[in-house]
Order: C-alpha cells, then structure tokens, then sequence
C-alpha cells in the first residue's frame, strides 16, 4: 500500500469511497447519502455495465491503472452485481518518447493525425502490432520508418498475386498463427509468421502455379485479421493512401516515364538516366521488368 490514501475515517485503510462528500466550488448532486459526487471508481463500472451489461469479455486500459483503480472497479461491480465483471484484462505498456512516457503533463504527446502526415494508416498500425499490447511502445522516427519499410517487404511479395481469394489458405499457417493470436495476442509472433510466408513466397520461381497462389492468399487472409495489406500492392507501395503534401503528382511521375522510356528505346541513355536520378532525388524509384516500368515511393 504505499498508493492507498490513508484517511482516519476509514473503517480499514484498504476501504475506498464510492461517494465523496460536497465540498466548496466542486460539482454536486443529490444522493440518500447527502449531497457530493461519485467516487473515481464509481464513473467506470457505470459506464461498463450501462453499455456492455454486468458481465462481458474484455476490459482495456494502462497498467498504471491496474492498482488501485481496476481492483476497485472489480470490487465494487461484483458487489453491486453479484456477476464476474470482465473474463479478460489487457492492460497496455505506455508509449515513450525519448526514453520517458508520453502525457499531456509533459507536453510530449502527438495526435494520429499528425503522424498520418508523414506516414500510411497501414504503417502506424504495424508499428504498433509490431510491440507486444503489455509491453513499452517507444516511438520515433525511426522505428516508423522501419516498420515502413518491414510492411513493404509484405506487400511486395504479393505484388503479382491476383484474385488470391479465390484459393484455398494453408491450414498449418492458420493453426500456427492462432495459437500466437490466442498467447496473450503475441501479435509480434504473428507478424514474424506473415514475413515468414512472404519469404517462402519471394523463394518461388514460378509466380503463376498453385502454390504461389495459395501462399498469397494466406499471406492476405492472415494480415487481414490484424488490419494490415488491405490495399493493393501497386497502391501501396505508391503511397496512394499518404497524406503527406510532398508527394509528387502520379501523372507528373508517369509521364517522366514515359519520356525516360522513349529515350531508352531511342538510345538516349544520358536522358533515361537522368531521368531515373531525378525521380530518385523526389523518393521515387523505378523497377524495369521485360514489358513495363513500375515505380515506388
């Protein structure tokens, strides 16, 4: 107990109270028990019960809220109900900036929507999966762009998959991968499975066989469930769904290659290079195949 605030007036020191008293210039409402305000517990196991019932699955919240908020919580609803309150508590590991926790206190903290400036919805999701749920999430730069880049390497592997949902799912992936789902949401293991089938997909010689196919379709079926490889790959890996304003315009980019293509064909190679450079220097590289020119940001 060292965070039990001790009061005189308690029967026991663990007591907690459900029901403050009125005090001067603090909100007030009426009760059996005179006039005052619900007790910091009170306002969770309301709002719990009124919308999900006495009893359901799942409670969230940060583990500095385990003790003494959430064993009160339990306390006080299982007396009120009778009812087991929640079958399963996931409490989170904070998010650190620079080595310290993240709070408006510290004046350290960020909204998504700053971060969707610079990054796909996609790759936040998977810097965030990447990290077990219960442990630290330590955000930076840095750690985006490499959940960034680990994302493309998925997205890659399936960039000649077509209707993949029409085939079959390898079954052993699915056993491996919800018995990683169902070990406390070890969504890491989950994540290192999906870049396993990706490897055994980017091993394949033949991009058109059964195999590939059925690779592909679990690969996209097991990412799904996790919210992740839902656009296409070609939309992707073009950055069609990034909300940075420095993009560069697609037309402006295709047309650069289709002027570097006529130099090609025309023998220009001075121009087609410089081209290519140019759209490196813009973050945009180019992968020639036999027939076609497909870019990337």
């Amino acid at each position: 107990g060292e965070r039990v605030e001790v009061q005189k007036d308690k029967e026991d020191p663990l007591d907690f109270v459900l029901w403050k008293p009125a005090k001067a210039g603090e909100p007030k409402w009426p009760s059996p028990w005179g006039e005052g305000r619900p007790g910091w517990h009170i306002e969770c196991s309301a709002m719990s019960t009124y919308c999900l019932g006495n009893h359901f699955d799942i409670h969230g919240g940060g583990q500095d809220l385990q003790f003494p908020h959430h064993e009160n919580e339990i306390a006080q609803s299982t007396c009120s109900t009778g009812e087991k309150f929640a079958n399963i508590w996931m409490h989170n590991g904070f998010v650190r900036i620079d080595e310290e926790k993240m709070s408006k206190s510290l004046n350290n903290f960020f909204t998504i929507r700053e971060v969707l400036k610079n990054y796909q919805p996609e790759v936040v999701r998977f810097f965030i999966l990447s990290s077990h749920y219960r442990s630290p999430l330590n955000y930076s730069d840095a750690n985006l762009d490499e959940a960034k880049a680990s994302l493309t390497r998925l997205y890659t592997a399936l960039r000649d998959s077509k209707n993949e949902s029409d085939f079959d799912i390898d079954k052993n992936y699915i056993t491996k991968f919800n018995s990683f789902m169902n070990d406390d949401f070890n969504t890491p293991k989950a994540i290192a499975l999906l870049h396993e089938i990706a490897k055994k997909i980017n091993r394949l010689e033949d991009k058109n066989n059964q195999e590939y196919m059925v690779l592909a379709s679990t690969l996209k079926k097991l990412a799904s469930i996790l919210g992740l490889l839902e656009l296409s790959p070609q939309d992707f890996l073009q950055g069609k769904e990034s909300q940075n304003e420095n993009n560069i315009d697609d037309n402006y980019i295709n047309n650069l290659i289709v002027e570097r293509n006529n130099a090609r064909e025309n023998k220009d190679f001075d121009r087609a290079d410089s081209i290519r450079d140019e759209l490196k220097e813009l973050g945009i590289s180019l992968e020639d195949s036999e027939d076609s020119t497909d870019w990337r940001r």
